[in-house]
């Protein structure tokens, strides 16, 4: 029987991106349906990769993942001034990190103001070595119910930014019942251009706001992590951030007009932040009471409205 379906996905994702240490990364090769258990290989860019195989782990045994595979773990980006003056005068030759990002417009629209984003997935770690990278192999395969065989096949390596961008990684499988190669690809890419939707568009006070990431300029892969914060302060609800695609701003006050948000989307290849404001206009059904000049929400202003009264009351009665 030939094999049925072949994926290839990324393991312990989503996961961020590092540019002061080293990180393994691994890829995995699932092939289900085939009898007799086929066989797996990797290629990159076309080429089939040469990798160290690695023994199957113990029945029992949680996934196994080799460490430290790069032997020079040396972080430069905390080298003293003095020390990187002498490596530009020819002492070493450190890779050049890109440009700092710049500061953020500081004007707004009438209504939402996306500010382009911040790309830092090209300041790439003084310590990236730009030799060829030493892969790991495992494959292992285990008997299903109806008879036939799941197989997994697993590659592993130190992972390098600044070469592995947009490197295509193509799984395939060469059985007995098939008459050519079964083959499934992917492409490594870091987060570019996010696109983020916020609703509504014309924020009241009082109204609940969502802010989304649709989506980006780019396919990405692996699965990108997802950070909020606010920035000069906490969010909404008090927290100093939020994980996930979408922000909710439950019942949104006055005094959020003009703050601005951050969404920070990175996976191990890279990360960029993209930037957008907040306005919050008057809402007509939340009039504002005379002692209320900070636009709050009316509950406030209605239960010092009615406290004052009583008191009134109270005091003329006696």
């Amino acid at each position: 029987a030939p094999p049925t379906s072949i994926s290839v996905l990324a393991a312990d994702t989503p996961a961020p991106f590092s540019r002061y240490q080293a990180q393994n990364f691994t890829l995995v090769c699932v092939v289900s349906g085939g009898k007799p258990a086929p066989l797996v290989y990797f290629k990159r860019d076309g080429e089939p990769i040469e990798a160290t195989p690695l023994p199957e782990p113990p029945a029992g045994a949680s996934s196994w993942a080799p460490r430290n595979l790069l032997l020079r773990d040396l972080d430069d980006t905390k080298v003293p001034k003095s020390l990187a003056a002498d490596s530009e005068l020819g002492v070493g030759n450190p890779f050049p990190t890109a440009d700092p990002p710049r500061g953020l417009a500081a004007e707004r629209d009438s209504v939402t103001e996306s500010i382009p984003e911040t790309v830092v997935s090209r300041e790439f770690p003084r310590w990236v070595h730009m030799a060829e990278p030493i892969y790991y192999f495992r494959h292992t395969h285990a008997p299903v119910s109806d008879g036939t065989v799941e197989a997994r096949a697993t590659l592993t390596w130190t992972l390098n930014p600044q070469i592995d961008n947009e490197a295509l990684f193509s799984c395939e499988v060469k059985h007995p019942a098939l008459s050519m190669p079964m083959q499934s690809e992917v492409t490594l890419v870091a987060p570019k251009g996010p696109k983020i939707t916020m609703t509504p568009t014309r924020a009241r006070v009082g109204d609940t706001v969502r802010i989304l990431v649709q989506g980006f300029q780019n396919e990405v892969f692996p699965e990108p992590l997802f950070t909020w914060t606010r920035v000069g302060s906490r969010l909404l609800d008090g927290s100093a951030e939020h994980d996930g695609k979408e922000l909710v701003l439950e019942r949104v006050p006055a005094e959020l007009n003009g703050s601005m948000y951050r969404c920070t989307a990175q996976n191990p290849l890279g990360s960029t932040d993209t930037h957008t404001r907040l306005i919050v206009f008057e809402n007509p059904n939340i009039p504002r009471g005379p002692q209320d000049s900070n636009g709050s929400l009316p509950g406030h202003c209605g239960f010092r409205f009615v406290l004052a009264l009583t008191l009134t009351v109270i005091l003329e009665l006696t």
